[in-house]
């Protein structure tokens, strides 16, 4: 169990010895703060630029409505909520609806996604609308007296609903502080991308009013408000910290500590049966980030058994999990299959903790094993490419026959639109989709590390570098790496755990000497070259992946990309078998395949562009694979 901390307890001796007895008990100091320093490093998001390919286009897509969206109509519940002019704006609709209970949690994202697109591309559009809206919020601050709320308080509803939160009386299924987090992470975003001082101010100022606001409340009572959903307060507050040195907002973090998650997580226990999904994976962040702030190791146990535990068994083959918003049984994937699995925030907020623990051990590659998987098979996939501001789904659906942009009427499996839905995914999609260069490399010191294969350039200033990657990954199995300067470094290639093996050519030689094993990273430490070429080939092939309860049910992969059956608008309403001999690709330039399918020609292709159409993921199979 998370003990107490200083604002729990009474002053003085008594509190010394509590927290004394406390940390000797669990092993542990809250007196000894120590940073934790990564073992690798994220380039700036301005030093990758994405280059031809899907992944550039939906970046393409959501710049576009994020560079059009009226942001008027986006501040419109905060000003009527501290009693300024809605400047005759026109309110939204869905989750964003002025009678909505946690109205205001997506226009975070939409900060985070502005700062991004600035970062990024250097938007001028993107960068104005963000210290707009930045200081648009410091004008709602600045109304609090008159509107009633507490100095620092800034949000789409009013401060009344904490007050209901705190005494068990909040009847109207807000989860306010989930989503003040939101506001608190979008103007940290803009502020540390922007250099912005009115979003910073903003930021502390709402910041110091969580302070306030948890302060008072004991230990138990806490505890008991944590039960409400409360997004990634402890990720937010403790990368606060990060970002000031000031260990004030470590210690409203840990307030935030969620015992009865935390403390079978330590133990490695797996209790999520029951769990509504994304309100823990945020915890689990939260929880790697005050690891490196305290070097308790306990944090890292949470973070990396959640990580664990969810992967290996709570996870479907497109790298997504959850049904229904919420965990199951352990192993239970057959079991779920619907239309509403995989909602797209468990992955966004998973590849972010996924993120989190590469980089304190980046030889272990089977963080960006389920990473890809995770980016490549599921978050790509959940944007229409037919639409002109790259709409998404809430879930995607993993049922017989699913389809995208179908499903719960409340906003599940239906696409997006620009001002009525304003779903949780909807937001954090406008994040991951401007972004998506941000984990193909990394470096500490010399090494640069290589985990994405996406066609991208990137600048590496430090070493006088610039690297070119040219792909048609993962519709063609090479990639190439074009150098642009010299020097000694060292380059790590991550070896997909899913690769049979792994061919890799210098300026068209092999490199026989280099290790290149599946699951690992191929080292290549030399004097480089200004024009060197490194050409990286995995060789690809079919295989299937069970699902954990039920061996004979398969979605089948071929190397990276899971594959599904095209059924058009024909509706199944039972599993389809495929008899995995017949399966043969259609040609070189696509993931186009050829099947049998109870009986019938079935078309296969990447699930990813699986749009327009009713697909099958799960198989049922006859016969065995061949080798491509």
């Amino acid at each position: 169990m998370i003990q107490p901390k200083d604002w729990q307890k009474p002053l003085g001796i008594l509190l010394c010895f509590f927290l004394s007895l406390s940390s000797f008990v669990n092993g542990k100091s809250d007196f000894n703060i120590k940073d934790v320093e990564a073992q690798a490093f994220a380039f700036d998001l301005g030093g990758v630029e994405l280059a031809q390919g899907r992944f550039l286009e939906n970046q393409d897509r959501t710049l576009r409505y994020l560079k059009e969206i009226d942001v008027d109509r986006l501040l419109y519940v905060f000003r009527i909520t501290h009693g300024l002019s809605t400047q005759q704006a026109t309110p939204n609709g869905g989750w964003d609806a002025p009678d909505f209970p946690f109205r205001s949690h997506v226009q975070g994202h939409f900060l985070s996604a502005w700062a991004q697109c600035y970062a990024v591309l250097r938007d001028q559009t993107c960068y104005d609308r963000a210290i707009y809206f930045a200081s648009e919020l410091a004008k709602c601050q600045a109304n609090n007296k008159v509107a009633g709320f507490t100095d620092g308080y800034v949000s789409g509803f009013p401060e009344s609903d904490f007050a209901k939160l705190e005494n068990g009386t909040l009847k109207n299924g807000n989860v306010p502080y989930y989503a003040v987090h939101k506001t608190l992470a979008g103007l940290l975003d803009v502020w540390r991308l922007t250099k912005d001082t009115t979003s910073r101010d903003v930021l502390l100022s709402l910041a110091g009013w969580v302070d306030k606001r948890t302060k008072p409340s004991t230990y138990d009572a806490m505890q008991k408000m944590l039960q409400t959903e409360f997004g990634g307060m402890n990720d937010v507050m403790a990368d606060l910290h990060h970002q000031t040195g000031d260990e004030k907002w470590l210690t409203v973090a840990q307030r935030f500590d969620h015992a009865v998650v935390f403390d079978p997580l330590a133990a490695n226990k797996d209790e999520f049966d029951g769990l509504h999904a994304n309100t823990q994976v945020p915890k689990w962040i939260g929880a790697a980030r005050q690891y490196k702030a305290t070097g308790d190791s306990r944090y890292l146990d949470i973070a990396r058994n959640a990580w664990d535990i969810n992967v290996q068994s709570h996870t479907y083959a497109i790298g997504g999990n959850s049904q229904a918003e919420h965990f199951h049984a352990p192993n239970a994937i057959a079991a779920y299959l619907d239309n509403d699995t995989c909602e797209a925030c468990n992955s966004y907020n998973m590849l972010k903790l996924t993120r989190e623990l590469w980089l304190l051990d980046p030889e272990k590659s089977k963080y960006f094993d389920f990473y890809e998987n995770s980016l490549l098979n599921h978050l790509l996939g959940q944007q229409n490419p037919e639409n002109h501001y790259g709409h998404v789904t809430y879930f995607t659906p993993l049922n017989a026959g699913g389809r995208r942009g179908v499903g719960p009427a409340w906003g599940g499996g239906t696409w997006s639109t620009d001002y009525d839905s304003f779903w949780c995914c909807q937001g954090t999609a406008l994040e991951t989709n401007t972004k998506l260069m941000d984990s193909i490399y990394f470096y500490n010191d010399s090494t640069l590390f290589i985990n994405l294969f996406m066609s991208s350039v990137l600048t590496w200033h430090e070493m006088g570098i610039t690297l070119k990657q040219i792909t048609t990954y993962p519709v063609g199995d090479t990639s190439k790496l074009e150098v642009f300067g010299s020097g000694d470094w060292t380059m790590k290639i991550r070896i997909p755990a899913w690769a049979a093996s792994a061919e890799l050519r210098l300026n068209g030689e092999a490199l026989s000497n280099i290790k290149a094993l599946p699951g690992t990273y191929a080292q290549i430490t030399r004097k480089w070259a200004d024009g060197d070429v490194i050409e990286i080939r995995f060789p690809m092939n079919l295989r299937t992946v069970a699902a954990n309860d039920n061996s004979s049910m398969v979605a089948i992969a071929y190397g990276p990309t899971v594959l599904c059956g095209n059924y058009g608008n024909q509706q199944l309403s039972s599993t389809p078998t495929i008899a995995l001999d017949s399966i043969k690709r259609a040609g070189d330039s696509s993931l186009d395949f050829t099947s049998i399918a109870d009986g019938k020609d079935t078309k296969l292709s990447a699930f990813y562009d699986a749009q327009g159409y009713n697909y099958n993921v799960y198989w049922t199979t006859i016969g065995s694979l061949h080798a491509m």
